[in-house]
Parts: C-alpha cells; sequence; structure tokens
C-alpha cells in the first residue's frame, strides 16, 4: 500500500486586490444572482463567465420540482447585503460540466469564488475535482 496526496494551488484574495476586469466580472455575477430561481433550496446563484472573444455570458440556477438546478459557473448572493461571509464552489454536478468543458475546448477555465470575507482563485476545475471521471482513460 502507499498514499497518494493530492495537492491544489488555490490562491486568496480580497476584492480591492483584483483587477478591474474581475471587479467587473464578480460584479456582473452578483447582478445575475437577482435572476435566480430557487423556491426549493432558497440559494440563489449567479455566474458570469469571460469567454475567449472578450463576450460576457451569465447564468442563474433555475430550480424546478422535477430537477434542482441549471449547472452555473460562480456563486454570490441575492443582493450585497445577502452575499454569504465565506467562499463556497460550485457543486459536484457542476465541477463535471465545467471539467468536461475543459475537457471539449482543450483549455483550463480559471474560476473566481467570490465570498464577502474573500476570493478564491482556481486556475483549473481540476482542482476542485482532481480525482474526476474520465472517459478517455478507459480508450485504448
Amino acid at each position: 500500500m502507499k498514499d497518494l496526496t493530492i495537492t491544489a494551488i488555490i490562491k486568496v484574495y480580497q476584492y480591492d486586490e483584483l483587477n478591474e476586469g474581475d471587479r467587473s466580472l464578480i460584479k456582473t455575477a452578483m447582478e445575475a444572482t437577482a435572476r435566480s430561481y430557487s423556491p426549493y433550496s432558497h440559494f440563489s446563484v449567479g455566474a458570469a463567465a469571460l469567454l475567449g472573444n472578450g463576450t460576457v455570458v451569465t447564468g442563474t440556477n433555475q430550480e424546478n420540482a422535477a430537477y434542482p438546478s441549471v449547472v452555473t459557473l460562480a456563486s454570490a448572493g441575492r443582493t450585497e447585503k445577502d452575499l454569504i461571509d465565506h467562499t463556497i464552489p460550485p457543486c459536484g454536478a457542476c465541477r463535471q460540466v465545467i471539467l468536461e468543458t475543459e475537457k471539449r475546448y482543450k483549455q483550463p477555465i480559471r474560476i473566481l469564488l467570490y465570498g464577502k470575507e474573500c476570493i478564491y482563485e482556481v486556475k483549473s476545475i481540476g482542482d476542485l475535482l482532481p480525482l474526476s471521471f474520465d472517459a478517455s482513460a478507459m480508450e485504448d
């Protein structure tokens, strides 16, 4: 038997340490949160993604009785007053979707996770999902 040690490098920032582009992206995610529909979990999530061509797209969780949520890329609270203190990483299902998107486009997706106390920067979803399912490992 041997031990396997897995490490992840996650940078921790204060809001004022971020560049203007990152602050703008976080603000856009916060604004998107107001469009969340979460009558079951009462946990609103908003996301903003900066694409390679400079376009910013947003998303929110949209719950329904048949399926509890739509995948998003970042989390934030409903209003500035109600924002959470601590960062909360994406759920497992969201992590898998982000991982498969990274693999599809063959480049890492940088993730900023916002909390009032600090912001986490993750260079790739692999740091949050180190032992992920990989169908290509089954191919010969």
